[in-house]
């Protein structure tokens, strides 16, 4: 009876959910948690650009195993590679909890070397997991990639749940005799405890891959008696991809390195240069140019505003996902639809940011409730193109989820770098004060 619970297809979901979790926490939670860190560490508000920056250094991560998976074939252990990156992960906010708040005098300047060379290594980590993860779930059914984008839809939700909890950027008004001035409340946890949730998360996504190594594994040999010869031949004309449809269950490594190493449909179609365009693009969107001024778009309205926009937006990934586990859009002049309409959406909210402080319904219910509805949809919409076109991919076999993850991680860091100096350098955008009237 244990065992038959153990191997059931839900425990299966929530192990890949939990998995899938561990890809990105790290660094939502360092964004998360830049409101508090920054008025502790010397950098101040020249924080995010560091951050930035070090995550565009993550990157070596990807380039080494995209390099290594084209230069060596089937020479890199997945598995291990997982382990390795989760282990560090684990090691690294540790860490992080304990010596976030150091600083080392360099070059004659007070800097907060630990924070930025863990961070570095957390982002390293987040990277490679684009490039790593999604191949390992080739080896089940493409029902369980979805579940997997779920759970990356969690490792923004929950650090943003925990830190509304802390009481992240919560302030009030006052009159003084001065005027209005603001008043930044004081945290209901210190940073460090943000961090040992931090790694708390990542210890229960490594135990979860761990469970995920271990599971019983059904032959493949006792589907493949029951199936009829043009079924057979059928699976043979669609590419390797369907070679692993085992029954909903997870094959073995060595039915994956058979799968890996035979002959296969060149995977280059227009088709498939379309969807990882699409993904591309929509990442680039999602990862780094929207959250680089989400900020600007909703601050002008409140802070409620803001916290609403991220808080639903986050709930809107993981639900969007959940749905595309039921509801899969085939069409490729559907899914061209979808993100023509997240596109629209998106420029709403660019648009906002650029008349930052002074946006259009400044200081009304529907200014707040369109700018809240925008995020809600525009999150959602690209979500679940995401989990589709992931799905599709997963049919094309091996190499197209790694081809996945390259895209995702490329979309993810041209639109951050393409944001950063607009942001950072040229000051295109511009904050609202708090509790000054900006547009008088």
């Amino acid at each position: 009876m244990a065992d038959m619970w153990w191997n059931h297809a839900i425990v299966t979901h929530v192990l890949v959910a939990l998995f899938g979790m561990g890809s990105w926490i790290s660094v939502n939670s360092l964004w998360v948690e830049l409101p508090v860190v920054v008025n502790i560490l010397p950098e101040g508000w020249n924080l995010p650009a560091y951050l930035s920056v070090l995550i565009a250094f993550g990157n070596l991560g990807p380039v080494a195993v995209t390099l290594t998976h084209h230069f060596a074939p089937g020479r890199l252990n997945e598995r291990l590679v997982i382990h390795s990156i989760q282990a560090l992960a684990v090691v690294a906010s540790v860490f992080l909890a304990i010596f976030w708040s150091r600083v080392t005098t360099v070059a004659g300047e007070l800097r907060s070397v630990p924070y930025l060379l863990l961070a570095f290594v957390l982002s390293f980590v987040c990277c490679t997991s684009n490039v790593t993860f999604l191949p390992f779930m080739f080896r089940y059914p493409p029902e369980y990639i979805r579940t997997f984008f779920v759970g990356q839809g969690l490792s923004a939700l929950f650090p943003c749940i925990v830190a509304l909890g802390q009481g992240v950027g919560k302030l009030d008004c006052i009159e003084t005799g001065n005027g209005t001035e603001s008043r930044t409340y004081k945290e209901n946890f210190p940073a460090e405890d943000f961090f040992w949730f931090l790694f708390v998360m990542l210890t229960v996504s490594a135990l979860c891959f761990l469970a995920l190594t271990y599971r019983t594994v059904k032959p493949a040999e006792d589907n493949k008696a029951t199936q009829a010869p043009d079924q057979e031949q059928e699976q043979k004309e669609q590419g390797e991809g369907h070679l692993l449809q085992n029954g909903g269950s997870p094959v073995s490594e060595e039915q994956v390195e058979v799968v890996k190493q035979a002959p296969a449909v060149s995977f280059w179609t227009l088709n498939n240069i379309y969807l990882l365009l699409l993904l591309g693009i929509s990442n680039a969107l999602t990862n780094g140019v929207l959250p680089s001024v989400q900020s600007f778009s909703c601050l002008p309205y409140g802070n409620m505003a803001f916290h609403l926009s991220v808080v639903l937006g986050n709930i809107a990934n993981p639900l969007a996902c959940f749905v595309a586990m039921f509801v899969l859009l085939r069409s490729n002049a559907g899914l061209g639809v979808l993100s023509l309409a997240g596109g629209v959406f998106a420029s709403y909210l660019l648009a906002l940011a650029v008349l930052s402080p002074c946006p259009p319904l400044l200081g009304s219910n529907a200014g707040v409730t369109l700018v809240v509805i925008s995020w809600i949809i525009f999150t959602g919409l690209f979500s679940y193109l995401k989990v589709v076109v992931g799905s599709l991919l997963h049919e094309a076999g091996h190499a197209a989820l790694l081809w996945c993850g390259v895209f995702i991680q490329a979309g993810s860091l041209i639109g951050a770098l393409s944001m950063f100096p607009l942001v950072s350098v040229y000051h295109v955008f511009h904050r609202a004060q708090d509790c000054v009237n900006n547009c008088s």
